[in-house]
């Protein structure tokens, strides 16, 4: 049993008036809300640590597991509670704390939006104060944990945000806010840009909904619904046992950014090959032209960041290819319920040698592979299908026909041409050809059952 978790985006149409977008006043609430909210959590979080004995108070419970008396730590909604009672004036509490009138300070906020900050500030301050008592513990010198921050997207309980998608017009759709404006909190009508693909996920019953959180960037702002599903999932080592057991392994690269191939009773059922589609080429130019942009300018300013639009077109090519990826590899796994994702274990890979922007570009594939992994492992997940990471020693070097060490070769002028980074594979032994990356993927699952090279090493006696 586990729980797949994804998040639905919404965005406001903060576009042009005329063509039903919001106006400058609606786009300042947003602004004047997200501020007051801020400064909300900063309140609580400075009482929270300066009343930071209440966290490590032990309250008694009754264990039904072990049928006796135990002590726990105060749960999230009793700090609430105890909270509320020392710094909202009520007619059960009257007179708040000296400093510490959140109404006084905080009038006509409702009710929802302040316990909203408190939750968030309670998660902030119990976890500063436990990296604290862990840093503490280690004796380090270094690395002492910071004080935690009140910036953060507001999370929109019950009672603050109503969506309305049953227009039949797309420009007649709206979500309803609870934002201040400065003076008042009021309900403001916000014009968004939903899609097919939004109302899908959304409407989607099989996934439950969770409290929305409101991101407002400077340019845009959105919606994000967080959706929880509960996925039934059979263990890995229940799971090899089934000699039915079918296996995807994924060998990721730089061209072919995927390469997934089915296999099940020792047969490959099924290879599909992802390609980039010119994305390393493409990121390789806008990196080379970063590169001469930082060695034109000379030192970099401390604090100062770059050519941010560039960058910023990188990190979404680099996120929108993972995704694609990721989504085609799920589309796999779909096909064969009950199967298991294999992905190869790779942590230490460093860029090396070439110019500055070729470095760069290696470093920007490295993390590709990075996001392939994750997102890929999310969405299969979701479709109750496991993911296990393999040993990925020699997955590239070793015949996947007869387990013999091979060499990767290209053609070049119709000679081939034995090199690292050949496109071919070539085994001495059997003569086998095929392409490498292939070779590699279907290795993947040699790995997983423990087949040729990758065969456990016995205990030494003695």
């Amino acid at each position: 049993m586990g729980q797949a978790t994804r998040t639905t985006k919404l965005q406001l149409d903060l576009g042009d008036r005329k063509r039903g977008g919001a106006n400058t006043e609606k786009r300042a609430a947003l602004d004047a809300t997200v501020e007051q909210l801020t400064a909300a959590r900063a309140f609580y979080i400075d009482f929270f640590l300066a009343h930071a004995d209440k966290f490590a108070e032990r309250v008694p419970y009754y264990s039904e597991k072990h049928l006796e008396m135990r002590e726990r730590a105060p749960s999230a909604h009793e700090l609430l509670t105890w909270a509320e009672a020392h710094t909202v004036a009520t007619k059960d509490h009257p007179s708040p704390w000296e400093g510490w009138n959140f109404t006084e300070r905080f009038a006509q906020m409702p009710f929802v939006y302040r316990r909203s900050a408190i939750k968030d500030a309670i998660g902030k301050v119990r976890s500063y104060l436990s990296n604290r008592a862990q840093w503490e513990k280690s004796g380090a010198k270094q690395g002492e944990p910071g004080l935690p921050g009140a910036r953060d997207h507001p999370t929109l309980y019950q009672g603050t945000c109503t969506l309305h998608l049953e227009r039949a017009d797309s420009t007649q759709r709206f979500v309803q806010l609870k934002v201040y404006d400065g003076k008042t909190w009021t309900w403001v009508n916000y014009p968004v840009k939903a899609s097919r693909y939004f109302e899908q996920r959304y409407r989607d019953a099989s996934w439950e909904h969770k409290s929305p959180v409101l991101v407002v960037r400077a340019k845009s702002a959105e919606v994000h619904f967080p959706q929880i599903k509960e996925i039934a999932a059979k263990k890995v080592k229940d799971s090899k046992l089934d000699p039915n057991l079918v296996t995807v392994a994924v060998d990721l690269n730089v061209c072919n950014l995927a390469v997934i191939t089915v296999r099940a009773h020792e047969t490959v059922l099924e290879t599909v090959f992802v390609t980039d589609h010119g994305l390393d080429q493409a990121r390789f130019r806008h990196l080379k032209r970063i590169a001469k942009k930082q060695w034109q300018s000379g030192t970099p300013v401390r604090g100062e960041h770059s050519n941010q639009q560039l960058w910023r077109h990188i990190d979404h090519m680099n996120e929108d290819a993972a995704h694609q990826v990721a989504r085609r590899i799920a589309e796999v796994c779909a096909r064969y319920p009950g199967c298991v994702l294999l992905f190869e274990r790779l942590r230490k890979i460093k860029a090396k040698g070439g110019s500055k922007s070729r470095r760069m570009n290696r470093k920007r594939a490295h993390q590709l592979r990075g996001k392939i992994n994750r997102h890929g492992r999310e969405k299969a997940f979701a479709q109750g299908v496991v993911t296990v990471e393999v040993n990925a020693h020699g997955t590239s070097q070793y015949c996947s026909r007869c387990g013999a060490k091979g060499e990767r070769f290209s053609y070049q002028q119709g000679q081939r041409v034995f090199v690292k980074w050949g496109k071919l594979f070539y085994c001495p032994y059997c003569r086998y050809e095929v392409n490498a990356d292939w070779n590699a993927s279907t290795n993947v699952h040699h790995s997983f059952y423990g087949e040729y090279h990758w065969q456990p090493r016995l205990k030494r006696s003695g």
